[in-house]
């Protein structure tokens, strides 16, 4: 059970969780954030009731944020999370979890910036946290025991879903569901675009393409959903959807997803490699 969280950094992603946290029922007094700007620790603390510290004006708050805290969540951008573990490294309990949300940023990576041994776990979300329908990998170092594991999910439980994964599978998944939501929104782009070039207008063709895409999410939410069968419940034979699914399929629309997806995993393996190097 959580009694104290700490988020270092809490920017979009970060404020994801920490309203889901809330949304679940954990008291605001046993949250404490950290950002840089005056402004935003406001904002924070005004919007959640939780303590909220600004770096312009208080030096240390990042170490005095993680200070108690069982579960430390690590939410700055990946060329600073080696840095930000290294400064709040004195600070940290020997059982204190710290779980990274960063892009690219490796399990040893983050050991090689704390303490020996110190709890550690990488994990990839996505943005549908924002409205608990997130999905969210999680891969544990070495020394982390099913006790902390269990921290970590109950951080993120109540956002979405929560998966365990070797941390070589990390880029996959990244590719898959971390990046998957600009595939959907891309998707809901070119149907609105497509929209406009019959003649609609664009307030009506944003409609159409947004409540179509949020309505078939939705029925793939239900249990036993198939895309594959629900896909063909559309697809009449000789019908009109059958016709749009054969050009998709001629003008090779799985072999462009394979392809986009495999790029963004490549990617994330990159920016594994280039910040090692640092």
């Amino acid at each position: 059970m959580i009694n104290r969280i700490a988020f270092l950094g809490c920017g979009s992603m970060g404020e994801a969780i920490l309203a889901g946290l809330l949304g679940s029922g954990l008291k605001p007094s046993s949250v404490v954030a950290t950002v840089r700007r005056v402004e935003r620790a406001e904002e924070l603390a005004s919007r959640y009731g939780i303590t909220a510290l600004a770096g312009a004006e208080e030096p240390e708050a990042n170490p005095l944020a993680v200070q108690g805290a069982d579960v430390v969540i690590l939410a700055v951008k990946p060329a600073g999370i080696a840095q930000l573990c290294r400064e709040v490294a004195p600070a940290l309990a020997a059982g204190t979890v710290l779980v990274s949300v960063a892009a690219g940023v490796s399990l040893a990576q983050l050991a090689a910036a704390l303490p020996q041994d110190q709890p550690v776990i990488r994990s990839i979300p996505n943005t549908p946290l924002k409205v608990r329908r997130g999905v969210v990998a999680l891969s544990t170092g070495s020394g982390t025991t099913p006790e902390q594991l269990s921290l970590a999910h109950e951080v993120f439980v109540s956002s979405g879903l929560v998966l365990d994964v070797p941390e070589e599978q990390q880029d996959a998944v990244s590719a898959i569901s971390g990046s998957g939501p600009a595939y959907v929104f891309y998707l809901a782009e070119a149907l609105a675009a497509a929209a406009q070039e019959f003649g609609l207008d664009e307030d009506t063709a944003r409609m159409l393409a947004r409540e179509t895409v949020a309505g078939a999410g939705l029925m793939l939410t239900e249990p036993g959903a198939d895309p594959a069968v629900l896909r063909r419940a559309v697809s009449s034979p000789g019908g009109t959807t059958e016709q749009a699914i054969a050009t998709f399929e001629a003008q090779g629309l799985p072999a462009i997803v394979a392809a986009g997806t495999k790029a963004a995993a490549a990617r994330a393996a990159a920016i594994t490699e280039d910040l090692a190097g640092r």
